[in-house]
């Protein structure tokens, strides 16, 4: 089954970073593409991302292969409506949403399930929009693929192979299944992210000290917190029990460390602690969540004019390439005052290994 002609309903970051790579391993594809705004798809259009650009859901899409709706779970539930009508024979639908049982359900009742592999790509950003949209946003991230008992097998395998030529991993599970294990592992982790950031806000003091030293170990673990507050609001009234029960579960693991931190519990920090660490270090390093891995190191400088400078030079001089430098005013480390940063592994480990090599103290997080 061959798949060159592709829609899009919305153009956000994961619709326009999904029609980038297109672009890139299919360039002879046609692609049409739906907006609310104008100005999206005129970004679109002169980024090369797509062909055709329309603000109404109209026959454009009639002919196409595969359409993939990319709005938040409500909205796609009510495109569908608008899509039947004009749909072909030949189309298979898919979407990117975090949740699937909703449009499963949708998908069901609107007599669309031989057509439909419900689809989420597992990569994502604080950010948001088609002007952060970027082609490689999928390499090595999981993408979920939910097909439908009925839809054709030839049809999910094309799809799959799809998914692998955009560098992403793609993986079978029913909607069912996807549901609770996203609950687990996005849904509730930024409910926790948005309830950490809003503990220190709430007890902050008026100069607001704990935001001015929050170092680096909170900002990474409340970066989700500053996700769209229209998506996640969405995600969290469509897969409602599940997020609900593990929520639950959660309370009450805090509740118990809470206890055992009043009464001084001894051991039990530890062994928490241990056990964590344990199951935490065997996961893959590979960026494939909405937290995606950062490439930095930490170097112990002098406090002195041009410090900074040489260790740009330096690097430059060797032909590699900093995203980021900046000093760090409160460190999780006792030395290592200022962190570099850069854009994949293999810069980083370059930079290692030349610094050390003229005497720089370097500290790595792993």
């Amino acid at each position: 089954m061959i798949m060159n002609k592709f829609g899009f309903l919305s153009l956000g970051l994961i619709g326009g970073s999904i029609a980038l790579a297109l672009r890139q391993i299919c360039p002879g594809a046609h692609i049409t593409a739906y907006a609310r705004r104008q100005s999206t798809l005129d970004e679109a259009l002169l980024a090369g991302a797509i062909d055709v650009g329309t603000t109404t859901i109209n026959d454009l899409f009639s002919d196409c292969d595969l359409i993939f709706l990319c709005a938040p779970v409500a909205v796609n539930n009510q495109f569908l409506e608008q899509l039947k009508p004009v749909l072909s024979e030949k189309t298979i639908l898919t979407d990117v949403g975090s949740v699937k049982g909703p449009i499963h359900e949708t998908i069901s009742r609107l007599g669309l399930d031989s057509r439909f592999i419900g689809g989420h790509p597992m990569a994502g950003s604080e950010k948001t929009g088609f002007s952060n949209a970027s082609p490689v946003l999928l390499e090595n991230a999981y993408y979920i693929l939910t097909p439908t008992e009925s839809v054709a097998k030839e049809a999910v395998a094309a799809y799959s192979s799809l998914v692998q030529s955009m560098g992403a991993i793609p993986i079978q599970l029913s909607a069912q299944e996807h549901d609770y294990v996203t609950a687990a592992i996005s849904h509730v982790p930024h409910l926790v992210a948005a309830a950490l950031a809003n503990l220190v806000h709430d007890h902050d003091s008026a100069q607001e000290t704990m935001k001015m030293i929050a170092a680096g170990g909170f900002k990474d673990i409340t970066r989700i917190a500053s996700s769209s507050p229209d998506m996640w609001e969405s995600i969290c009234m469509s897969n409602t029990e599940n997020i609900a029960n593990l929520l639950d579960d959660y309370i009450v693991s805090l509740q118990t460390i809470s206890s055992a931190v009043r009464a001084k519990q001894n051991g039990f920090t530890y062994d928490l602690f241990a056990a964590s660490k344990e199951y935490r270090d065997s996961f893959s390093d590979l960026p494939r969540g909405p937290i995606t891995k950062v490439f930095a190191c930490y170097v112990d400088i002098p406090d002195e004019a041009g410090a900074i400078a040489s260790i740009a030079s330096l690097l430059a001089q060797a032909g590699i390439s900093i995203k980021n430098i900046g000093i760090i005013h409160n460190r999780d480390f006792e030395e290592g005052v200022l962190r570099v940063e850069f854009y994949e592994q293999t810069a980083l480990n370059e930079a290692v290994t030349l610094l050390r090599s003229l005497h720089y103290s370097i500290y790595h997080r792993k």
